[in-house]
């Protein structure tokens, strides 16, 4: 398999993530120095800087949770791919959708997801029991909308292609959920879209492929829109 990452911005967002974090940091004791003087003027101010540090760290959290802290969901998903024969082209941040595998299985946005606990598609949701109710809370590990992001970001590369392509040669993109953590546990077989351990997901791909191969020219064709032969190649590590 083929990895093409733009390390450009994983590295830039990685800054990013590691900057807000500090700025967070010093808003939040600034925060508790002025609610340490004991006057009553300083006390909005605190309130203020409490709420403001909590908010940057969140950001902070976000960034450095995607880009900083190693392995990193586009480190995992290389990892739970290793293997796949060199057919297969998966690019990490070098079109709209994040992360983005091309090959004869098709083509697919990949959703890493690193949550903990059974994942299942009940009453038309996606539903995490068990895991850490503090780590859902503080470090945003709480499951979300996957339905609706895997909705989303098919929609957007979809429409990368169009602008491409031409109408008759745009590829069908089709969304696949992963889940990278080891302590979670997959039963969602009723969900919209294809959602997988990471355990699991070479398997489910080799499958999709021997069933109904995405011929060898489309996914050539593909590549060579995603990444042309003269594209500048200094952002893009292989």
């Amino acid at each position: 398999m083929k990895t093409i990452s733009n390390t450009k911005l994983i590295n830039r967002n990685k800054k990013i993530g590691q900057i807000l974090t500090f700025v967070a940091v010093a808003i939040l004791i600034g925060g508790l120095v002025l609610s340490l003087q004991g006057k009553v003027e300083y006390i909005t101010y605190s309130y203020m800087a409490l709420i403001i540090g909590f908010l940057v760290s969140q950001f902070g959290i976000y960034f450095s949770n995607k880009f900083g802290r190693s392995p990193r969901p586009d480190e995992q998903i290389s990892a739970a791919l290793k293997g796949l024969d060199d057919r297969y082209s998966l690019y990490h941040y070098a079109t709209s959708a994040s992360h983005l595998l091309v090959g004869p299985s098709g083509i697919w946005v990949i959703l890493p997801y690193q949550q903990r606990g059974t994942i299942t598609y009940e009453k038309g949701k996606y539903r995490q029991k068990g895991g850490n109710w503090y780590l859902k809370l503080f470090a945003q590990e709480g499951l979300g909308r996957p339905d609706k992001e895997a909705q989303y970001a098919t929609e957007d590369i979809q429409k990368y292609f169009a602008r491409q392509m031409d109408e008759d040669k745009v590829p069908t993109v089709n969304p696949l959920l992963i889940f990278t953590n080891p302590k979670a546990k997959v039963d969602a077989l009723d969900a919209p879209y294809a959602t997988v351990g990471a355990d699991k997901v070479k398997d489910f791909l080799r499958k999709k492929a021997k069933d109904n191969a995405f011929p060898l020219e489309r996914v050539q064709q593909v590549n060579a829109v995603i990444l042309p032969p003269d594209a500048p190649q200094e952002e893009m590590k292989k």
